[in-house]
């Protein structure tokens, strides 16, 4: 959504989307949509591996990187794309991996303290490219920048209510979220979830379809939130000086090696929802605090490291 803009400035672009787990509406065309390879949530804090299997259509997949004609295309800039990538590798085309995901091509970048070396091998050859510019939270490496928020959110006036909290957690059921946090009245809670089909309260919680308006007029006023260990949903929530918590996917590596860049930057970190984690959440509203980061405006820079160098 913010490079799109900035790469029409230079060039003619045409997108590519592949993959089943999109929520956004994109404010520009997408020329190209497959099937692609992608993990389904589930409803408890983790990946859904029946369903991812059921949804992998490898004849697809492969008839889809040999059916793309990249002739017309000087560089393909790639975000963890893999039918791109691949079909770049056998042309023998330009790619650019442009990612989070291509962070961790660097050693510097914070894993957790056990390695998954599968998916360690997953970043390396999932999505392969001839260059490489990575996002992530700090700059551990030379080709590695700070996250590109959106000029939404970085726009976002805020009025910011200490009794306003967000929450958006798309491997967990609205169902389990409500259990838990039902006993703490001291926040109005607005859950955000893949699973609602319509706005429904309970007490101090109102659940809400996913939806970028809405979501929108919620940040402006909440004070306190609750995300996954997604890159994005977690750089932005820092870039508004949310007090923040932190839950990964508890099988989602990406996310584990995101928790533990946030827990080296101070955010709260709960590995899982348990028995334990209504009184983890009552003592982060009371104790929460802002974590002071600095993600400056950057998308030209990043474009002139992918066109010119």
């Amino acid at each position: 959504m913010e490079f799109y803009p900035a790469l029409s400035k230079h060039a003619d672009v045409d997108v590519l989307l592949s993959g089943i787990q999109g929520d956004l509406e994109l404010p520009f065309p997408v020329k190209y949509k497959r099937h692609g390879l992608s993990f389904v949530f589930g409803k408890n804090g983790g990946i859904d591996y029946l369903r991812t299997a059921l949804s992998l259509k490898p004849l697809r997949f492969i008839r889809d990187v040999w059916g793309i004609d990249l002739k017309p295309y000087d560089l393909v800039v790639n975000d963890f794309e893999p039918i791109t990538a691949w079909a770049c590798r056998f042309a023998r085309k330009d790619c650019v991996a442009l990612s989070h995901q291509a962070a961790f091509l660097s050693k510097k970048t914070p894993r957790p303290s056990h390695k998954n070396w599968f998916a360690e091998f997953v970043f390396k050859h999932f999505a392969p490219a001839n260059r490489k510019v990575g996002l992530h939270f700090a700059s551990y490496d030379d080709f590695i920048f700070t996250p590109i928020v959106r000029s939404e959110i970085r726009s976002l006036v805020t009025a910011y209510d200490p009794a306003e909290a967000v929450v958006y957690l798309p491997a967990y059921d609205h169902t389990v979220l409500i259990e838990q946090l039902l006993p703490i009245t001291k926040v109005r809670w607005s859950i955000f979830s893949k699973h609602a089909t319509a706005i429904s309260t309970v007490g101090s919680i109102t659940v809400y379809p996913i939806g970028r308006e809405r979501w929108i007029d919620k940040l402006k006023l909440a004070q306190y939130a609750i995300v996954g260990g997604g890159f994005e949903g977690s750089s932005e929530m820092l870039f508004l000086k949310k007090k923040v918590m932190v839950l990964p996917m508890s099988d989602q590596y990406e996310q584990l090696c995101n928790a533990e860049a946030l827990r080296q930057m101070g955010v709260h970190i709960v590995r899982a929802i348990d028995e334990n984690f209504t009184n983890r959440v009552r003592r982060w509203v009371d104790e929460a605090t802002v974590i002071d980061v600095n993600f400056p405006r950057q998308s030209d820079k990043i474009i002139a490291e992918v066109l010119y160098t």
